[in-house]
């Protein structure tokens, strides 16, 4: 091919990360012309809907895919060659006209917890305090570990939010994956701080293990038709390990069932001797005051699908409910 067109969503942080995508393919060696094409998904259509909401009523906006949807239509339509994801927006399903043709090497996955005054370990936090996010799983994470803060809902890009905090609309704190901050040069990680605009923001990494992340944060998916020519090309720049580790965490909420509102966690990591470690986390959708369920399982790299499966098991879930 002698040229490729890059789908993306119009973001200051999906504009890096698909020319990274496009950095990439330069470094194995494709010497043909990159053309970004932004594309608006609902998820930026509709900034002020709870993304809970995007697949409730009889005429849901988007049933799945609130920030890929539009992508895979222009896939479809022929308007773009490839479309470059955060991997955790993906469904845990794709439909059968697509794939996830390469994934970059994955960027550190852990959240952090930023605040608007000074920083102090999470259980330190004042009684009743209050912490922005729009997921359900940091939601209920923060509330399972403190019963006692306010979750206050927020919507909006990086720096949008960033903002929020700085102006006082968004609570004593907001969480963020690390991986996004780093990738806007907003985080420092020797100061632990947060700089934007000229404002230094104080903020603590949260634990992996207390604090469990989303299937895919951090990493960068590159999302294809099946059948593009362009794939051969997208799997030089394909980092294995990442692809592996992820390969297993999308596997187990799609053996799940998780959808949007499923507040779930799972992260993966590679060990010595070709093993992979799996942990995971997850809420009961209803019961909002129930514990969550937690495993961890290790097993041989070259069996992906069994390890997500065991772990169901080990957990006591009924594994794929929708099969």
């Amino acid at each position: 091919m002698n040229k490729i067109v890059l789908g993306t969503r119009g973001s200051d942080l999906a504009l890096y990360q698909t020319r990274s995508v496009a950095s990439e393919l330069r470094a194995k060696g494709f010497d043909g012309e990159i053309e970004e094409r932004i594309i608006q998904t609902s998820g930026d259509r509709y900034k002020d809907l709870k993304l809970t909401d995007f697949s409730k009523g009889h005429r849901p906006i988007v049933e799945k895919g609130v920030f890929t949807k539009e992508l895979e239509d222009a896939l479809i339509k022929g308007e773009i060659d490839a479309a470059v994801h955060s991997l955790k927006d993906l469904p845990s399903e794709l439909g059968p006209a697509f794939q996830i043709a390469s994934v970059l090497r994955r960027a550190p996955i852990e959240d952090l917890l930023i605040f608007r005054d000074n920083a102090c370990p999470l259980e330190d936090l004042e009684e009743n305090s209050c912490v922005a996010t729009s997921s359900v799983r940091r939601a209920r994470t923060l509330g399972w570990i403190r019963p006692d803060i306010v979750i206050l809902e927020i919507r909006g890009n990086v720096p949008t939010r960033l903002r929020k905090l700085i102006d006082g609309k968004a609570g004593h704190a907001t969480i963020l994956a690390r991986a996004g901050l780093e990738r806007l040069e907003f985080y420092d990680s020797e100061s632990t701080q947060i700089i934007i605009e000229n404002k230094v923001l104080e903020c603590l990494p949260l634990s992996v293990t207390d604090f469990i992340p989303a299937a895919g944060q951090g990493a960068i998916a590159i999302e294809t038709l099946t059948d593009a020519p362009i794939v051969d090309s997208l799997k030089l720049i394909n980092d294995v390990d990442t692809e592996d580790c992820v390969g297993v965490e999308r596997e187990f909420l799609r053996l799940l069932g998780a959808g949007c509102d499923t507040p779930v966690g799972v992260s993966a990591h590679l060990l010595p001797d070709n093993e992979l470690e799996i942990s995971a986390i997850v809420f009961d959708e209803e019961k909002l005051d129930s514990d969550p369920k937690t495993g961890t399982k290790i097993g041989e790299r070259n069996e992906l699908n069994k390890i997500a499966f065991d772990l169901l098991k080990q957990m006591g879930i009924d594994a794929f409910k929708h099969e």
